[in-house]
C-alpha cells in the first residue's frame, strides 16, 4: 500500500474578497506574503527531498484561500509550476480548497487539465442565517450546486465545516453534518471557531456579543458530529486548526488566538471521549463485583483509549470503582478492543 504524502502550499486570502467575521487567513496559515511559481517549486523540492518512502502517492495541496477565485492567469501559473513534477511522476495529483460560489463548469474543465483530483469546499454551515451572520456571502444552495458539479466532473469532493459559529446552536451544527452527508463527500474537516486577533469576531468577543465554545463544549459537539460522519464512512481528515506559533493557547507568546476551544491535541480529546463512551458501555455489562478490567487495543489506539492525561482511566475509576488497564495488542484491529475481566 502506498504511503500518502501532502505537500501544503498556502495561498492566504488569495481570491477571497470577503471578510468573514472569524477569518484572518494570514494569521491562521502563518503565511504573510503572496505565493509565486518559484515558491511552489521550492516548496515541492523541499518536501520531496525529505520524503523517505519510495512507494508513495504525493499530492500538492493549495490551501488557505479561495483558489478558484484567484485571477485565472495566476491560478494557471501556480498550477503550471506543478506540471513538470507530475510529468516526471514525482507528484501524482493536486488538491485545492475554494468557496462554493467560485465553482462552475468552465473552471472545473480547466482544473481537469492540470491533474487536480480533489476539491475541498469551505461550507462552514448549512444554515443560511448563520452563513449571513458570519458574512460568508453564499448560501447552502450554492454549496449543493457546487458539490453536484464537482462530483459530476469526477473530482473527489471534500467539505469543511465549523462548529460554534455566531448564532449557531448545537442543533444547527449537527444539522450541518446531516446536510453535508447528503452531499456525498469523500472527506471532511471540522473546525471549532477560534477568536483570532484582527477579525470582526474579535470585536464582537470584546463587546460580549459573541461567546466562544469552551473546550469541553466543542469536544462533545465534535464527538457527536464524528459519530455521524464515521457511520457514513466519510473520512475525517482534520479536527481543529493545526498548532503553530500563531495558532496556540490564548495568551501564549506569539499566539494570535484571543479565545476559543484551542488545544494542540484537540482530535485526541474528541476521540478519547468516543473511546470512553465505548469502554463505559461495555463496563455497564460487567458484574458489579469486578474491580479490575483490562482492555486490549491496537498499539496505535492505546494513548487515545487512555485519554489525554489518562482522563479515561480516572473517570472509570471514579464512576465504577474499577481499575482500568489498557494493553497494546498487535492482534487487535485498529478502532476495536477486547475486554478482559479480572
Amino acid at each position: 500500500m502506498k504511503k500518502e504524502y501532502i505537500i501544503p502550499i498556502f495561498v492566504p486570502n488569495y481570491g477571497c474578497p470577503n471578510d468573514c467575521v472569524f477569518c484572518n487567513q494570514k494569521k491562521i496559515s502563518g503565511q504573510k506574503t503572496n505565493v509565486t511559481a518559484d515558491d511552489v517549486k521550492s516548496t515541492i523540492d523541499y518536501y520531496l527531498e525529505n520524503f523517505k518512502d519510495r512507494n508513495k502517492y504525493v499530492e500538492v495541496a493549495f490551501f488557505g484561500g479561495s483558489f478558484t477565485g484567484i485571477d485565472e492567469d495566476i491560478q494557471n501559473e501556480l498550477l503550471e509550476a506543478v506540471m513538470p513534477y507530475i510529468k516526471e511522476k514525482k507528484v501524482n495529483s493536486i488538491r485545492l480548497s475554494t468557496r462554493p460560489d467560485y465553482i462552475d463548469k468552465k473552471t472545473l474543465k480547466r482544473l481537469k487539465k492540470y491533474h487536480v483530483k480533489t476539491i475541498e469546499l469551505g461550507v462552514q454551515s448549512s444554515n443560511d442565517y448563520v452563513l449571513k451572520k458570519s458574512k460568508r456571502n453564499h448560501t447552502f444552495e450554492d454549496v449543493k450546486r457546487a458539490s453536484k458539479l464537482i462530483r459530476f466532473y469526477g473530482f473527489r469532493l471534500g467539505v469543511q465545516m465549523m462548529v460554534g459559529m455566531p448564532e449557531s446552536s448545537e442543533k444547527d451544527d449537527l444539522q450541518t453534518a446531516f446536510d453535508l452527508i447528503k452531499l456525498k463527500p469523500k472527506m471532511v474537516r471540522i473546525y471549532p471557531v477560534l477568536v483570532i486577533k484582527g477579525t470582526e469576531l474579535a470585536r464582537e468577543y470584546a463587546s460580549e456579543e459573541y461567546e466562544p465554545l469552551t473546550i469541553e463544549q466543542a469536544v462533545l459537539r465534535c464527538k457527536e458530529i464524528m459519530y455521524l460522519f464515521r457511520k457514513h464512512k466519510i473520512d475525517i481528515i482534520r479536527i481543529g486548526l493545526q498548532n503553530s506559533e500563531e495558532i496556540n493557547y490564548p495568551g501564549s507568546d506569539g499566539s494570535e488566538v484571543l479565545a476559543g476551544p484551542f488545544h494542540p491535541a484537540f482530535r485526541q480529546l474528541v476521540e478519547g471521549e468516543m473511546w470512553y463512551d465505548s469502554i463505559s458501555e461495555e463496563i455497564k455489562k460487567v458484574n458489579s463485583q469486578v474491580k479490575e478490567i483490562k482492555i486490549h487495543v491496537n498499539p496505535n489506539d492505546a494513548n487515545t483509549a487512555i485519554g489525554h492525561k489518562k482522563i479515561n482511566i480516572t473517570r472509570i475509576k471514579d464512576l465504577y470503582d474499577i481499575d482500568l488497564w489498557v494493553i497494546p495488542d498487535e492482534n487487535i484491529e485498529q478502532g476495536k478492543f477486547e475486554l478482559e475481566q479480572k
